[in-house]
């Protein structure tokens, strides 16, 4: 089964809980108006003795009637998606962690009775969200550079990446997936937790750590772990080379990723350390001679 009819049946049963979703029919539409419309200017063209530059029946690589309504309507679906995800996934983990009286006051401002293992199907069903959702934003991407003969599409999601809404991005993924790996290797014993995220594993490429999940039958995603940023410095945390406090406001300590990476890879997590740590006393050590060489006027 093609992944467009897939992504829209299990879209379909999102839609019932009013999560946002990337319209990946409709902007396949979009992609597919512009081809025939280029294919009659071209046969007008040759009609009148004139011919298309590009030839064939793609349109060409700034096309004015996609890049203003298909790159915006990406973009807003894509923000909706992350933000809805980001929101969910936070909640359930602090559900998750909560203990004591916070734990009750949390279940109980929840309004709802979800047991332990309704939050872990949630959990499973919000990662299949994100990672379904970023690979339909991959795919039409693709298909965009496709019709256009252009590297559009790749800018497009290198912006994304910078405007911190590709999903794959989102620390909260990373967490939530760390989290359940946790809980499945505390677990090992118990069989209320058989199967529990089977699909998701820590793996290593080149000694990189990452975060991989399977999807449908053969579709699999990785997250590389290589941001030390992301890894080790938490909302309170002073910048590492001027020591200015507030820098990181929105940052999200991500200790159960931490813990993941210290219990599977000792080795490699003490060797990461120290090596940032030396980086982060070189780069500091490079700030404060540039400011003071700039005090002094040399």
């Amino acid at each position: 089964m093609k992944f467009c009819k897939r992504y829209e049946e299990y879209m379909q049963g999102r839609r019932e809980k009013e999560l946002p979703v990337v319209g990946l029919k409709k902007l396949k539409k979009i992609l597919k108006q512009c081809r025939r419309d280029f294919q009659s200017q071209n046969q007008h063209g040759e009609e009148g003795g004139g011919r298309s530059p590009h030839g064939g029946d793609t349109c060409p690589d700034r096309c004015p009637v996609c890049d203003g309504t298909f790159f915006p309507s990406l973009l807003k679906e894509m923000s909706a998606v992350v933000g809805c995800f980001n929101e969910r996934a936070q909640k359930l983990l602090e559900l998750h962690l909560a203990s004591g009286f916070r734990k009750y006051m949390m279940w109980f401002r929840s309004k709802s009775q979800r047991n332990h293992g309704a939050l872990i199907q949630e959990g499973k069903d919000l990662v299949t969200y994100a990672l379904i959702n970023s690979i339909a934003m991959r795919k039409i991407l693709k298909k965009y550079d496709k019709v256009h003969y252009s590297k559009q599409g790749q800018a497009f999601r290198s912006q994304a990446q910078s405007m911190h809404i590709e999903i794959l991005q989102s620390p909260w993924l990373c967490e939530l997936m760390a989290f359940y790996i946790n809980l499945r290797q505390c677990k090992a014993n118990s069989k209320a937790f058989m199967g529990l995220f089977e699909d998701c594993s820590l793996t290593f490429d080149d000694d990189k750590p990452m975060l991989s999940c399977g999807l449908f039958d053969s579709m699999k995603v990785d997250i590389g772990l290589t941001c030390s940023i992301c890894l080790t410095v938490g909302p309170k945390a002073k910048c590492p080379l001027c020591r200015q406090a507030g820098v990181y406001a929105g940052a999200v300590h991500l200790d159960e990723l931490n813990i993941l990476l210290s219990r599977s890879c000792p080795d490699y997590w003490e060797e990461r350390l120290r090596s940032e740590r030396v980086e982060r006393v070189r780069r500091t050590k490079e700030h404060w001679q540039s400011q003071c060489r700039a005090f002094l006027g040399v």
